[in-house]
């Protein structure tokens, strides 16, 4: 099980970016600024923290507000740092927190309004530390002290998740579900990194994954392929099983191909959304950032997923936003927040020496049918 067929896009990608720059030299300047209205505004986001927080099933336009008050900082410092904007959004968000407080906690579940209160206490505590970074213009001070901030930021967003907001088919009850959001960290040869997997966006292919975490599944496993700018595999276990034999009924685990579209209630299964023709639509958590946690399978099968799954390693020109063939293909079901640069670190032949679930064990739903 090893992506075959990610050879092929790979190459028809590389294709289609030479075509592009081709026609957009032969056109002009003037004709290239003509964008076709299919192209997703915006620049797709690359922060997997980012799309994690932006995936969490809330509605809660205050804390959004603050949300992206926070998030367009680091926009504003690669447009040739413009301090005043900077500044401007700092402020944003320090009259969201002073003024607003009670909208934040609306949507906060009264056994968790302690908690929250708590978090708004420290973000109200740090943003000073934000302004003085901003008004001293000391760029590197001012990501830093932003990225905590959002932190506390997502943490209070996942309080205000009410309930898992959707019923998983029926006929994936014999499979383990995450119903909410797991941190895993992973042991290497080659250090330390840890990923939030999101049973919101894609509860039966999370929900496997941390189930085999769970059993010990990776321990020791080695890493099967890697390509830089590219991918990075592993889940192969020994002998000549490609995936996972339950023990106790001796078949092999197969996983359902799983994307949850944006504005879509639940995940689409079973088939590649190219197959059913939404091709352009956007998955909630998309290859887009570096670090995606993504489900492996055979080339022909979007249902023959089982352990194998690989970290993708963010290549710009691959993975524009709505505008490659890896989204609807594959299920991303979470992202690396620590270590990223492991991952540059390791090759085929590296090892997982452990892994494990060291937060949110508790959404580990177990099957219905052994």
């Amino acid at each position: 099980m090893q992506l075959k067929n990610f050879d092929r896009i790979q190459s028809w990608l590389r294709t289609a970016v030479t075509l592009v720059l081709l026609v957009v030299l032969s056109l002009g300047l003037s004709a290239a600024a003509k964008r076709p209205s299919s192209m997703p505004a915006g620049n797709a986001i690359t922060d997997g923290k980012a799309l994690l927080r932006n995936a969490l099933p809330i509605d809660n336009p205050t804390v959004r507000e603050l949300q992206k008050d926070l998030e367009d900082i680091s926009e504003q410092l690669r447009a040739q740092r413009r301090w005043g904007m900077v500044l401007s959004d700092i402020n944003k968000a320090s009259r969201i927190l002073s003024d607003r407080e009670a909208a934040l906690l609306a949507s906060v579940p009264d056994s968790k309004k302690p908690e929250a209160e708590r978090l708004i206490a420290q973000l109200k505590e740090a943003l000073p530390q934000l302004q003085a970074a901003g008004e001293a213009k000391n760029r590197e001070q001012v990501l830093t002290e932003r990225s905590n901030l959002l932190d506390l930021v997502g943490q209070l967003e996942e309080l205000m998740v009410q309930k898992f907001p959707y019923e998983v088919p029926k006929e994936y009850s014999n499979l383990p579900q995450l119903k909410g959001r797991a941190t895993i960290e992973f042991i290497t040869n080659k250090g330390r990194m840890v990923a939030v997997v999101d049973g919101y966006s894609a509860p039966v292919t999370a929900g496997n994954f941390v189930d085999l975490v769970q059993r010990g599944f990776y321990n020791g496993l080695p890493f099967t392929r890697q390509e830089d700018s590219y991918v990075l595999q592993v889940g192969d276990p020994p002998g000549p099983e490609v995936g996972f034999i339950d023990p106790k009924t001796k078949q092999y685990r197969a996983i359902p191909l799983e994307v949850l579209v944006q504005g879509d209630e639940a995940p689409t299964y079973g088939v590649t959304l190219e197959d059913v023709g939404r091709y352009k639509d956007l998955p909630v958590l998309p290859f887009s950032a570096y670090g995606a946690l993504a489900m492996a399978r055979p080339a022909e099968d979007p249902n023959g997923g089982s352990s194998q799954f690989f970290f993708f390693l963010f290549e710009p020109e691959l993975t524009p936003a709505g505008l490659n063939l890896l989204d609807g293909r594959y299920s991303v079901f979470g992202f690396v927040i620590e270590g990223k640069e492991v991952l540059g670190k390791l090759r085929a032949g590296d090892k997982i020496e452990s892994a494990k679930v060291i937060k949110g064990l508790e959404n580990l739903v177990e099957p219905d049918v052994a």
